[in-house]
């Protein structure tokens, strides 16, 4: 008897049945039997169906003599099921990769519930992916069972069946059929959902929902939507011939008044000429089953009135949504003034040299180059006077991103143009769209965010699909403002005077934020080594060797340590592409290792997490860290990275560990977005091609080999050039407080730590502030 029996009714999808068929065929999970229900369909359906099944064991096809509908072609394969999980699947949606498994692993998990609900995302024709608008319900559900009386908010997600497992012998207990109809998932899912004893949830996205452009049941145009009054009726029926449900009544009242609104409400719906028999129909049955002594309350008090009532309610909310519009684009013009008003306003006082403006990451708080930036600057200059830009400053606090010391401004208030408008200095890792134009004696420095492999700036306008929704030229106008771009590496420079053909100069300075790795490099990751002065203080040792975030994160001491961190991807329109089976990773990698994911930020709060990321991490299959605030903590909490093509490669390096590049999709990532080098022939260690070929290279040990060395030392020797550990220093003293010829002290002798080597001397030197690799004369680097 198979664990899970999928049943799959087709009707006229020929186009989508295969692409249905091989997201459940093609699933890790093999203890599946599909039913697949032919319900007469006229097209090809049925034979590629019996094609299936011809060369699949686990395939049975039941081909019926007339078309019944949805509902009944789902009841036509129910007798055939021997799984003990149903789930019914409609043939244009898919599963995504690893569902089934994710599925049963939480079955056992939870000691076989009655009801398992799962998240979905939505796919839309045109190309685009949104998650399931109420997926916090399945994260705040927990991982006990439970039932809809203590949990209700679980009956606010989707009524449908198809985001459901149903345990078999509880839907043949309770006699649970499909009805005839247009809205037949209602009578189902109401009655299973209050009747079921234990529900359970997967918090990962297991179904991808096809959101067809035509040919959608429920976007259809048509009297047939009236059917919703009948299936309510039979929702209502269920509650009359069961007491114990009668609690439920008020809710279901009020479910079905929102339900019928919302499809009134619709524009591609109902037929203009049916509308008001939609509407008195829908009223009569409000009141017919009104719970008595219940007030009605919210939007659904409309059906108390009449069908001229709830127009004149419609017109009047349109007029007022209207004169909000208007009403925005008046107070938008408005502030444009009064920002023009108050630059104009405060550019007549003088500027304040002592003044310093920070963001990073479009203002989401203390981080990156800027904070290390801003910390050297508390510690060695402290009349400097810095104030954080940030656009949420709640935000930022939870996430530990704004310290209680830090003075800040919340970015587009009147107090963050004035500072604006009378800084000395700016320092920021992206761009500033809110400050006004550049005012003659201010120096805006731009740290960017991190050495360039994929394309930037200008070199976008050859990449249509990468530079979509990039204004280059916007771009490439708040690039003017920028005096100091500051490089790591003689790649660095050529790319960024390349892609921002603006009038900055390059600061051969080094990277600030990768002070801490440097002072780590060479380092094993549990020694607590220390190194330059740009990883003490505040940073601590701890930070320096990764053992607070590994303790914070529930790393077993001792296990080896292996970070992965896929970047995005610009040949697909929400950038997430899945290479690999994280979980098969974190299996094959075997006892005393841990994985840990950081996927890249723009990442974090799309559709990738749900796709089972963050169930994984619940189970502690792996490790979670895309949410910990500052990268530089993760890598050094690691003791291999493997990554495709993200810049962190360029960070990781400083610290001497080794690098795995996974490359099976080279050929597709630099078509769409264009590369400066290829990585794969100069890499910084190993390079996979295929997820075998990486499995292998941890089985075998080689990922630290010689030859890794070997590769990972030439890579270093390129783009660790000019990173010493004092890059945050140097910035603060050669380009804001203005010492031309200060250079580091002299290396610590052994056993001494960068600031006890600054504590033995009197001040900067005269020597110069340029690193031993740079030249004295210019800033401008010929390609070498």
């Amino acid at each position: 008897m198979p664990r899970l029996s999928v049943i799959v009714p087709c009707f006229k999808v020929q186009g989508f049945l295969r692409e249905c068929l091989d997201s459940v065929l093609g699933q890790s999970f093999r203890d599946i039997e599909v039913i697949a229900v032919d319900d007469c369909s006229p097209d090809g359906s049925g034979a590629i169906l019996d094609a299936y099944a011809a060369r699949d064991p686990r395939v049975r096809v039941l081909h019926l003599p007339e078309n019944a509908g949805l509902g009944r072609a789902r009841n036509a394969g129910l007798p055939l099921a021997t799984g003990d999980y149903l789930l019914f699947l409609d043939s244009d949606d898919t599963l995504t990769p690893g569902a089934l498994a994710a599925m049963a692993d939480r079955l056992a998990e939870s000691a076989e519930p009655d009801v398992l609900v799962f998240d979905y995302a939505r796919a839309y024709w045109w190309g685009g992916t949104r998650r399931n608008a109420l997926a916090r319900v399945l994260a705040e559900a927990g991982d006990a069972a439970f039932t809809a009386a203590e949990r209700p908010e679980i009956l606010d997600l989707l009524m449908v069946v198809w985001n459901k497992l149903y345990r078999r012998a509880f839907v043949e207990e309770h006699g649970f059929a499909f009805p005839p109809g247009y809205y037949e998932d209602t009578p189902w899912t109401f009655p299973v959902m209050l009747g079921a004893g234990r529900i359970a949830v997967l918090d990962r996205i297991c179904l991808s929902y096809r959101q067809r452009r035509q040919g959608n049941i429920l976007s259809t145009t048509s009297r047939k939507h009236f059917d919703v009054h009948d299936q309510y009726a039979r929702v209502f029926a269920h509650l009359d011939s069961r007491p114990e449900l009668a609690r439920w009544r008020p809710y279901l009242h009020r479910k079905m008044g929102e339900h019928c609104l919302d499809i009134l409400a619709k524009p591609d719906r109902l037929p203009p000429g049916d509308k008001a028999e939609f509407f008195r129909r829908t009223a009569e049955m409000f009141r017919a089953h009104r719970p008595p002594g219940v007030p009605v309350e919210g939007a659904v008090r409309v059906l108390e009135g009449g069908w001229t009532a709830y127009r004149i309610r419609r017109q009047a909310g349109r007029a007022e949504r209207e004169l909000g519009r208007r009403l925005q684009q008046v107070r938008r013009v408005a502030a444009r003034r009064a920002k023009g008003g108050w630059a104009a306003l405060h550019t007549r006082r003088p500027l304040e040299e002592d003044l310093v403006l920070y963001s990073a990451f479009r203002h989401r708080g203390v981080l990156g180059d800027p904070a290390a930036i801003h910390r050297k600057a508390r510690e060695i200059a402290p009349h400097l006077r810095g104030v954080w830009v940030v656009a949420d400053a709640e935000q930022a606090e939870r996430a530990g991103l704004l310290p209680p010391e830090v003075e800040y401004v919340l970015a587009g208030s009147p107090r963050h143009r004035r500072l604006a408008a009378r800084a000395g200095y700016f320092v920021n890792n992206v761009d500033w769209p809110e400050v006004p134009d550049k005012r003659p004696g201010s120096v805006h420095v731009h740290t960017h965010l991190g050495t360039p492999l994929k394309y930037m700036g200008a070199d976008l306008l050859g990449k249509p699909g990468a530079r979509r929704g990039v204004d280059v030229p916007g771009l490439l106008a708040r690039a003017d403002r920028w005096d100091h771009s500051l490089v790591a590496n003689r790649h660095s420079e050529l790319v960024w005077e390349r892609a921002y053909p603006c009038g900055f100069a390059s600061a051969r300075t080094g990277s600030p934020r990768n002070d801490v790795l440097v002072g780590a490099a060479g380092s094993a990751r549990t020694d607590g080594a220390a190194g330059a002065d740009g990883a003490a203080g505040a940073d601590g040792a701890a930070r320096r060797d990764g053992a607070a975030l590994r303790a914070r994160l529930g790393i077993p001491a001792g296990h080896t340590v292996v970070l992965y961190a896929p970047t995005r991807r610009d040949y697909r329109r929400e950038g997430y592409v899945e290479r690999f089976d994280p979980a098969r990773l974190a299996a094959d990698l075997g006892e005393g290792h841990t994985l840990v994911v950081r996927l890249h930020p723009s990442l974090a709060a799309g559709p990738a997490r749900g796709l089972g990321l963050a169930e994984l991490h619940r189970r502690g299959v792996l490790v979670d860290a895309t949410d910990e605030p500052h990268a530089e903590e993760v890598l050094l909490a690691s003791d291999v990275l493997v990554t495709d093509y993200s810049a962190l490669m360029f960070d990781y390096a400083h610290l001497d560990r080794p690098i795995v590049v996974h490359a099976d999709d080279w050929g597709a990532f630099t078509a769409s977005r264009g590369a400066y080098f290829d990585v794969t022939a100069r890499p910084p260690g190993h390079v996979s091609r295929s997820y075998p070929e990486l499995a292998r290279l941890f089985a075998s040990g080689r990922w630290r080999d010689a030859e890794s060395a070997r590769l990972r030392a030439a890579f270093r020797a390129r783009f660790c050039e000019w990173d010493d550990g004092w890059a945050a220093e140097r910035v603060v003293r050669t380009l804001i407080l203005g010492e031309h010829g200060w250079t580091p002290p002299p290396a610590a002798p052994s056993g001494r730590s960068a600031a006890d080597a600054r504590s033995a001397t009197d001040g900067p030197s005269a020597a110069g502030g340029r690193l031993p690799a740079q030249s004295a004369g210019h800033d401008r680097l010929a390609a070498s």
